[in-house]
């Protein structure tokens, strides 16, 4: 960042690696624990699997970056939906760019960005955590539907003058020769999004800047970035900078129009790191889970305006199956061990024969979504016979009920299509009774178990 240092094994039904469909959800998969790995390893401060090998990137500066180059393409080509390139500007200079074509409106652009260039060694957070960020943010949504289009951007040079996002924002709009002005309708630049002065970790003020200018509409990603704040639950305090610094990224965009602002950790009531543009700029230092509430609220804007297609690309497992949870559409298993489909698998279930990750392609309409992989165990326990175990009535209005003639002890979950507990008992009662009338409508499972038997019910809450 360039701001002037005067700124200052599994019986019950679950639900495994899930994708949901609503961005409060998605917030939630944010992972606190995948951004200390990226930021670790981009520092230099954990060794990284690198084109096949364990490597250390030593360093970040722009002359000698390209292990850490490799290194974000890679992950970003791990990831479904994307097209990723690298765009060379200058003999040296080269920004990685990921594109996730929208469905409705492709030529509608909402960009999230971070440079990834240091000014030295180590450089945690400037700007290590604002890569990392990028990277959790696009491990969400890249196997999501949207209508609109998000770029993933990773800027070099930024450190010596702004260089890779002042080429990719001019190229964008220029429009000699035929050219076409891209559509860019917003930019989220994150940078330096690691330090708050409290001890990490502890309970502070987790003040944030949001660097905005009066230009395009620059203004209104500030007021949803506040709304989204009241909207969900966030542990974090804004402080809104008008007129905002220039010293990053999104100024660049700001010089050719388009819509763009800043969020970082606030310069603007000197809480920044005392370690900036040091090799002092280092892990530990770093509170994550003032990372992860602003990593929680950029994919909230980006989610809202990339505007996600609704397809349920969750899957819920029991003891014998796995199951798609989107009604509708077509379907095609895949063995994530082989990245190969499952001949013949094609219909809303599946149960595997062999232990093995697994994962469902849904298609509806002109939407495929892939879901994460599931690990999945075949178990040889055997199920309940009819005379063993009884659960009735089904449908149900407001008690669940289970005979249990063996009258040994068993344990009894029920989960929600979701997976989520919303019931857990034992009993070794001969007749048992589970108040339900407060539970909303809809699908459930009632996973009864007992030391060698176990047996999933599906049942409906009328």
């Amino acid at each position: 960042m360039k701001k002037p240092l005067l700124l200052l094994g599994l019986i019950a039904l679950i639900t495994l690696n899930v994708k949901a469909q609503s961005i409060e959800d998605l917030m939630n998969q944010v992972s606190n624990a995948n951004l200390q790995t990226v930021v670790a390893e981009l520092s230099g401060e954990q060794s990284a699997t690198i084109s096949g090998s364990t490597q250390t990137i030593a360093t970040r500066v722009q002359s000698n970056n390209d292990l850490a180059t490799d290194y974000i393409k890679e992950r970003l080509e791990a990831l479904p939906n994307l097209n990723v390139q690298f765009q060379n500007f200058n003999t040296a200079g080269k920004n990685i760019i990921a594109t996730q074509v929208g469905q409705t409106n492709p030529d509608d652009i909402y960009i999230v960005c971070a440079h990834y260039d240091s000014v030295t060694t180590y450089c945690a957070d400037d700007n290590a955590t604002g890569v990392a960020a990028v990277l959790e943010i696009a491990r969400l949504l890249s196997t999501q539907c949207v209508d609109n289009t998000i770029v993933y951007a990773l800027w070099d040079e930024e450190e010596i003058g702004l260089l890779g996002a002042n080429y990719y924002a001019q190229q964008a709009a220029d429009e000699t020769n035929g050219n076409t002005r891209d559509n860019i309708l917003g930019v989220i630049n994150m940078d330096m999004i690691g330090y708050d002065g409290d001890a990490p970790g502890t309970p502070g003020d987790n003040q944030f800047d949001i660097d905005v200018r009066d230009i395009a509409n620059s203004v209104a990603i500030k007021d949803d970035l506040l709304n989204l704040l009241s909207t969900y639950t966030f542990d974090l305090h804004e402080i809104v900078v008008n007129p905002g610094t220039t010293a990053s990224d999104h100024s660049r965009f700001w010089n050719q129009g388009y819509s763009a602002v800043l969020v970082g950790e606030s310069w603007e009531t000197n809480d920044q790191t005392p370690d900036y543009h040091t090799s002092n700029d280092r892990v530990e230092d770093i509170d994550f889970q003032y990372m992860t509430e602003l990593t929680k609220l950029v994919l909230a804007y980006i989610a809202t305006k990339a505007n996600l297609i609704s397809v349920d690309n969750t899957v819920t497992q029991t003891t014998t199956f796995l199951t798609s949870n989107q009604a509708t559409g077509t379907y095609q298993w895949f063995n994530c061990d082989t990245n190969t489909p499952i001949s013949g698998e094609t219909s809303q279930s599946f149960t595997p024969l062999t232990n093995g990750n697994y994962a469902v392609e849904v298609t509806n309409g002109s939407c495929t979504e892939m879901s994460m992989c599931i690990n999945f165990s075949v178990l040889s326990m055997e199920e309940f016979q009819p005379n063993e175990i009884k659960v009735y009535p089904n449908p149900v209005d407001s008690l669940i009920k289970v005979d249990n003639f063996t009258e040994s002890k068993i344990d009894i979950t029920i989960n929600n299509i979701s997976g989520k507990v919303v019931r857990k008992t034992n009993s070794r009662k001969a007749h048992i009774e589970i108040e339900f009338d407060s539970t909303a409508s809809g699908v459930y499972f009632v996973n009864v178990k007992s030391k060698t038997k176990a047996s999933t019910y599906k049942i409906v809450k009328e």
